[in-house]
């Protein structure tokens, strides 16, 4: 009995069947059913094999090939290397290495390389099809060279605009278009010059960082590695003020026990000040800034920015639900009113790795009540909590008279996750 013929996956050129190699080539003349993208199958000219075009869906994808005839050999093509950004390695994961056989052909990403006369050994490159914005912005922010396959939400004038709105304004960029066709085009020039011009939706983007330019913001140098002035940060109105202050900050920071590789949660983030200084103790492990409001969530961003710090993820929505998708902590802190902290304690407690430290800090003497409550019976009789009224005074100059000026009494809770 002889074994089932195994699904080719096949990278396909601009120049179709034409630009394929003999063996590739015999795949396709083959093949009972192919399948791919219009794009793709459109390149393929005339073949007998059925034709079953894929889309965006790739649950469906899986579906579509669990279905076919084991023993009709099938053959899926995509543009450029399957295993690039490509089909190949969601597809292998989901049924297996062993159903498949892959056969390349030259990425787009690297033609465009090729066309700059730029080496890409050494590159960030990334998808904005399915990658976040601000996790590709982060990673531009400390990159030398990058490139970057556009999105039908995002081309090199939404990304040039994004870039310039976040001071990120040193790079030179190259839009590649149309590879290897009649069409290609190649345009060069600042990201300013992007603003104004339109592009294929078949584009590639480079960007290489202008010389002398530095990775952090010169301005980083005057920050204190921790206890920062309150004013140092940027905060959103109506809500200036409600930072945790200097001093609180840097107990808490303490409490935490951060070290290199410590992983960090921050929730209820607003300005950043508390994540962007745990990562300076953390680095290279991320800290993570949890945030429901959209200005506060940018605002953060722009502060880890001006002080130097990139090692800290800003992550949009409410907690407890964005939680599930981030990597367990070692440390966690929390700050607001009573009912915003106990609401997410049970979620943050339970995924804190084991020997991990939480820290609340909360203004209030019925706060104080409530969250110790909860913590005390998440801690249970074997786990460490510990409580810290924190009543700090500071000097002001008056008419020629130091005076102390009180700030508002809050409190640090410290627990301790058994092991």
């Amino acid at each position: 009995m002889s074994a089932q013929p195994k699904i080719a996956i096949l990278g396909i050129g601009p120049d179709g069947v034409d630009g394929l190699p003999t063996r590739e080539r015999d795949l396709l003349l083959q093949a009972a059913v192919v399948l791919g993208p219009v794009s793709v199958l459109d390149r393929l000219g005339q073949l007998s094999a059925r034709r079953i075009p894929l889309g965006l869906n790739l649950a469906e994808t899986v579906e579509t090939l669990t279905g076919l005839d084991p023993n009709h050999r099938a053959v899926v093509v995509v543009g450029g290397d399957p295993l690039f950004y490509g089909l190949a390695k969601y597809l292998c994961e989901k049924l297996g290495k062993d159903r498949f056989e892959v056969l390349p052909h030259v990425s787009s990403m690297q033609l465009a390389f090729a066309r700059i006369k730029e080496s890409w050994e050494d590159a960030y490159l990334g998808n904005l099809q399915n990658i976040t914005l601000p996790k590709i912005l982060d990673r531009i922010r400390t990159a030398e060279t990058v490139g970057l396959f556009s999105s039908d939400q995002v081309g090199p004038k939404e990304l040039a605009r994004e870039m310039l709105a976040r001071g990120i304004d040193y790079f030179r960029a190259y839009v590649c278009e149309n590879l290897g066709t009649p069409g290609e085009r190649i345009t060069q020039g600042n990201l300013t010059d992007l603003l104004s011009m339109t592009f294929d939706p078949l584009n590639v983007i480079i960007l290489r960082r202008k010389e002398g330019r530095p990775d952090v913001p010169i301005a980083a140098n005057k920050f204190w590695p921790f206890g920062n002035p309150d004013d140092a940060f940027a905060q959103s109105r109506p809500k200036s003020g409600l930072i945790t202050q200097a001093e609180v900050r840097a107990l808490a920071l303490a409490q935490l026990v951060l070290r290199p590789g410590t992983i960090c949660w921050d929730i209820g983030a607003g300005s950043g000040a508390v994540a962007i200084e745990a990562a300076r103790f953390c680095e290279p492990a991320t800290v993570y800034a949890i945030e429901e409001d959209p200005a506060d969530y940018h605002l953060i961003q722009a502060n880890a920015q001006t002080m130097g710090v990139a090692n800290v993820k800003t992550v949009l929505g409410r907690a407890p639900e964005v939680l599930s998708d981030l990597p367990e902590p070692d440390a966690i802190f929390v700050g607001g009113i009573a009912h915003e902290v106990v609401r997410v304690l049970d979620n943050a407690w339970r995924r804190l790795r084991p020997g991990g430290r939480l820290v609340a800090n909360v203004a209030t003497i019925e706060s104080l009540s409530e969250v110790y409550r909860r913590l005390r019976e998440l801690s249970g009789p074997q786990g460490q909590l510990e409580v810290r009224l924190i009543q700090i005074s500071r000097g002001v100059d008056q008419l020629n008279a130091l005076r102390l000026e009180p700030l508002s009494p809050s409190f640090l809770l410290r627990a301790e996750k058994p092991i």
